[in-house]
């Protein structure tokens, strides 16, 4: 059965870990289910050994140590970051980026960026990152790629406990039970600081707490049913401030005397589902998901309350028979945001409903794999208050086709296409201007592209090499233009750039952990802005971690991530005095573990570097600026 298949692979990998010995792993998030060796996309995957050995403070942090995807606090809130992949910018690549956890896509329907925070890194199984691809069946906004996410499930019992500077303390635990008719798991987190930064005169400081907790039940009353349940939940509360002159910023970044923003955001998820499965090469899936958001934001004489609902639900029919594999479905969103008066606009309901049919065809033969699958989506929109009754609504069309030769047991090439596109946030059809307030400027068109990518696959017991090349064609990327303050279109821009992801075990001691990305973002076409950099893109991305293992129960880590300098986000003229300075931390950790008991110390940023975002000249939001460090325990049962 497909759930048991499942548990074999997540075990296998394990295996492979404690044999230290590198082999192709499976990819599980995809339509289509395949192998890193033999997958017709750019792929990365992360186990949940690898994130446990991160040791991080939240998944952000882990993608941006780890991998080719790039973090940054969005304005100083680091619950919810920006999130930037193959040169959408830092300022709307999330916005490109499909992110699911457990197939639940957590991408919101205005401009806030989804709420990766509320997942736990101890609650996590595995991360896969599919470039350029995965628009079938992630659907409206996987122009950069898809993020997914696998929660754990199998049997164990585990803690963690680690606290730090900065009254920084940190607890999470996950319990599991799994057998052949039941499956039952929970886990949770609470965490807290102090804060870093003096905020305002008197000597506040920049403090937040974060608690969430996940529950998942599944359970077969025969062989071919599978029922399962699910609910999640997080809390958060931040303060942060306004942004810092470059003056400021180099005598004293520690100290602001702006304006003190408060965030809180609630998030509560549930879900239902079950899989059929109708004989050995047929199975139905269905699944529905409710979630629940509330989100306050108070500033100095400002406060806005939104409060969202979304629904969505799920189908999808499974063919699997030797090399032939086939997967249609239905996607269903229904998701409302009801925002209450502030000073600057009136109480007003926002809708945006999305409703797709997709189907995926996977094909091998000998050597050669072929996939190939199209997506139809309608997307409506509604925005209503006391003045305004307003709707809009697009058809799109999505395509992906890819064909993977391999070679032999450690070599493949690939190459794909995709066809993706992104309707426009309920927030793109408003302007507002430098006092706040809001004006309806018009609905504005959906962004479509076309990824092309090559790449190649080597994998070896002591060596995992990816290489992979794209370009990418836009017409219409949306964007706030910051002259006119207006949300509008680039006529045409493209893309293009070079991934390595190379994973060396050098010897039974040392190990080599290395991710660049080279990307060039260009606006084509667009009134005074053509030929000029997407601002907020870095040429070269790099991180790299080294590994020291002194003996069996040892390991010492050195990771270092540099950025390179780019335009300010809002610089679209490419004309500003100030850039975005060039983003670099080295990081340390060890870890020491025997038999159940794991005991870990980390230093983030260990030699003082200063980072920010620079968003214009003379508006920069501080980013893992100083020195941080946490000490913890892991204890497994």
């Amino acid at each position: 059965m497909k759930k048991k298949i499942l548990l074999s692979l997540l075990a296998s990998s394990v295996l492979v870990a404690q044999n230290i010995e590198l082999e192709p792993l499976s990819v599980i998030s995809t339509a289509i289910k395949t192998d890193e060796l033999r997958a017709t996309d750019a792929v990365e995957i992360y186990t949940a050994e690898e994130i446990e050995k991160a040791h991080v403070q939240n998944i952000y942090e882990f993608l941006n140590q780890q991998t080719s995807v790039i973090t940054m606090p969005s304005y100083g809130n680091p619950f919810t970051q920006k999130l930037d992949m193959r040169g959408y910018g830092i300022g709307d690549g999330y916005q490109n980026i499909v992110i699911t956890i457990d197939g639940r896509k957590i991408n919101n329907i205005d401009m806030v960026p989804p709420l990766l925070s509320a997942i736990s890194p101890a609650s996590i199984e595995r991360l896969e990152i599919i470039k350029s691809s995965g628009i079938v069946v992630g659907g409206d906004g996987a122009n950069a790629g898809a993020i997914n996410i696998t929660t754990k499930k199998k049997s164990a019992k585990e803690v963690a406990v680690y606290m730090g500077t900065h009254g920084t303390a940190d607890g999470s635990f996950y319990l599991g039970h799994s057998d052949e008719k039941l499956s039952a798991s929970a886990s949770g987190e609470a965490q807290k600081s102090n804060g870093i930064r003096n905020i305002n005169s008197g000597g506040d400081k920049d403090e937040n707490s974060l608690t969430t907790g996940t529950f998942n039940l599944s359970y077969l009353p025969v062989e071919e049913l599978e029922l399962r349940v699910g609910a999640s939940f997080a809390r958060t509360d931040v303060l942060y401030t306004s942004s810092l002159t470059l003056e400021e910023y180099n005598n004293d970044i520690k100290k602001s005397t702006g304006t003190i923003n408060e965030q809180l955001y609630d998030t509560d998820a549930f879900r239902a589902g079950f899989s059929y499965f109708i004989n050995n090469n047929f199975s139905l899936d269905v699944d529905a998901n409710h979630e629940e958001k509330t989100s306050s934001y108070e500033t100095t004489g400002y406060k806005a309350v939104a409060n969202y609902t979304y629904d969505s639900a799920k189908t999808a029919l499974r063919y699997e028979e030797g090399t032939f594999s086939f997967l249609s479905g239905f996607d269903i969103f229904d998701g409302k945001r009801e925002s209450d008066a502030t000073l600057y606009a009136i109480a007003n309901e926002a809708t945006k409903e999305n409703i797709a049919g997709f189907i995926m065809n996977n094909y091998k033969f000998k050597s050669h794999s072929f996939k190939a699958g199209a997506r139809v989506e309608k997307v409506k929109y509604s925005y209503d208050d006391t003045n305004n009754a307003l709707k809009d609504e697009h058809s799109l069309f999505g395509a992906e086709i890819g064909y993977n030769y391999t070679f032999d047991k450690e070599n493949s090439i690939f190459a794909n296409y995709a066809h993706a596109y992104q309707a426009p946030d309920v927030d793109r059809f408003f302007n507002k201007d430098w006092l706040g307030t809001v004006s309806f400027n018009g609905f504005i068109n959906p962004m479509k592209t076309d990824s092309f990518t090559l790449g190649y696959n080597n994998i070896k017991p002591k060596n995992k090499f990816k290489l992979s090349l794209f370009y990418t064609d836009l017409k219409d990327e949306i964007y706030l233009n910051p002259t006119t303050w207006a949300n509008t279109n680039i006529d045409k821009s493209y893309k293009y750039g070079l991934d390595i992801y190379d994973k060396w075990l050098v010897t039974d001691a040392f190990n080599v952990a290395l991710n660049y990305n080279y990307v060039r973002a260009i606006i084509d076409e667009e009134e005074n802005y053509s030929g000029n950099n997407l601002p907020g893109v870095s040429d070269h991305n790099i991180k790299a971690t080294l590994s020291y293992l002194p003996n069996k129960n040892t390991t010492l880590a050195l990771t270092q991530v540099y950025r390179s300098e780019a335009y300010a986000a809002d610089d679209f003229e490419n004309s500003f005095v100030q850039k975005q300075d060039a983003y670099k931390s080295t990081d340390v950790s060890i870890t020491y573990a025997k038999d159940s008991l794991e005991l870990f110390a980390k230093i983030n940023n260990l030699f003082n570097q200063k980072n920010g975002l620079w968003v214009q000249d003379d508006a920069i939001y501080p980013v893992n600026f100083t020195t941080t460090a946490i000490a913890g325990f892991r204890l497994k049962i």
